[in-house]
């Protein structure tokens, strides 16, 4: 049973911060090195501080990024920087942006989502990797609170839930433009008729994880940590709960987008590879003119990418790109007859299955040393051009009915298989335990 409950959620203090913008930051899994140092000089309150701290070299036990983190939400709670909500609530929010020239508005809400570890009622469609959940749990033990929410789906075709809540908010408590230049409007709900209303809808739903498997994953550890370390057993201790946003499955404003694979790995002999390509694939050579944009590279290999039922996908080197498209998938077959015929003919299962661990060598045991990903086309290409990686291979997007029938099957998608937008904002809401 999904078990839901409002929370006395921690928000920024208007009064205090005279800029709202100023002080949100991106998720953490998104922010690099560069865009991190723009959001520390942005505010001396900006949520990355307590995110995605910086590491120093002279870095200790007793000092670092985490226990900088924990002073620092101390501090800011301590002066009224952070302020607790009076009541439990749920937190209503929406995002508004453009896709391909298109206007949509994402909803969802902010609430407490008692933690399934066995996931029966709480489905994962992918993977997740070591480094995070170690991180993650790491800020979690220090500072005691989910300082971000994870992002879950929930299948609502007469959109009851949403109806009922937009028709008891008005004015925001928080309206700003995120660092996607997407609007981001947060309410606050109290209303007890309305939160028993959702609590009821929701009890016997199962709920699909679209963003934030780590964390999940993290919530699950940290709830084990904490029942060892107090010997507290209450089922319904504030650490069994995690803070999440759900979104119907059916929401029109939630896209996918495809995430791309940069491949760094020293012994690729790309001729050897193309031979080999051609056991599996038609495969398409296509020129790059030295004039040509990177925008305008990325925007070819999508249009060439384009299809409604062949499985494509693009490898790109510096001076020209191939498209490889699947001659068989009986291929999968045979490399992955133990999965369902959905994963099978996903396209990032054959990217894994056939290309990176049967012709690259490139396996669950080595695969976080020589591959990274981009959910921009652009960079796919310009790290490539840069050096940082010996090619890139780009995708088109997964499926939202994909990822049900993945989830629901029990079975998990290669890592880094979806890419949800819009993004949340990180800094509206925390829970502190």
């Amino acid at each position: 049973m999904v078990v839901v409950r409002p929370l006395k959620g921690i928000i920024y203090n208007n009064q205090k911060i005279d800029d709202l913008e100023k002080v949100m930051s991106p998720p953490y899994d998104i922010i690099s090195e560069e865009m991190q140092n723009e959001f520390y000089n942005k505010h001396p309150n900006n949520f990355v501080r307590l995110i995605l701290g910086k590491k120093f070299s002279q870095d200790s036990d007793v000092n670092n990024c985490y226990t900088r983190a924990k002073s620092q939400f101390d501090s800011w709670l301590k002066d009224l920087i952070l302020i607790d909500s009076d009541k439990p609530a749920i937190f209503p929010y929406k995002i508004e942006y453009k896709i391909q020239n298109q206007k949509k508005i994402m909803s969802g809400f902010f609430i407490l989502l008692k933690i399934d570890p066995d996931y029966k009622t709480v489905l994962a469609h992918e993977r997740t990797l070591s480094k995070p959940k170690a991180d993650r749990l790491n800020l979690m033990k220090a500072c005691n609170a989910n300082l971000e929410p994870i992002q879950l789906l929930y299948m609502d075709k007469n959109d009851k839930i949403k109806k009922a809540i937009d028709g008891s908010i008005n004015r925001p408590i928080i309206d700003v433009k995120g660092y996607d230049n997407f609007i981001h409007r947060l309410w606050k709900l109290e209303n007890k008729e309305i939160i028993s209303m959702i609590q009821n809808e929701l009890k016997d739903k199962i709920l699909f994880i679209a963003d934030g498997h780590h964390r999940y994953q993290t919530a699950i550890n940290y709830s084990n940590h904490m029942k060892k370390k107090t010997g507290n057993k209450d089922i319904d201790a504030p650490f069994n709960y995690r803070l999440v946003i759900l979104v119907n499955m059916f929401d029109e404003g939630l896209s996918i987008l495809p995430t791309h694979r940069l491949i760094k790995k020293k012994d690729i002999d790309v001729k050897v590879l193309i031979n080999k390509l051609k056991d599996y694939f038609d495969v398409i050579e296509k020129k790059v003119e030295n004039k040509d944009k990177i925008i305008n590279i990325s925007k070819k290999i999508k249009e060439d990418l384009s299809t409604k039922s062949d499985h494509k996908i693009g490898m790109y080197l510096k001076d020209k790109y191939y498209i490889l498209n699947l001659k068989d998938e009986r291929y999968m077959d045979n490399l992955a007859g133990d999965r369902s015929k959905t994963w099978r003919t996903l396209d990032v299962s054959i990217l894994h299955k056939i290309v990176l661990e049967e012709l690259m060598g490139i396996n669950d045991n080595n695969l976080e040393d020589h591959v990274k990903y981009t959910r921009v086309d652009e960079e796919a290409i310009k790290f490539v051009n840069e050096g940082k990686y010996n090619l890139s291979f780009l995708m088109n997007s997964t499926k939202i009915d994909e990822l049900k029938a993945i989830a629901e099957n029990g079975e998990h998608m290669p890592q880094k298989s979806t890419y949800f937008l819009p993004k949340m904002l990180s800094g509206l809401v925390m829970y502190k335990m």
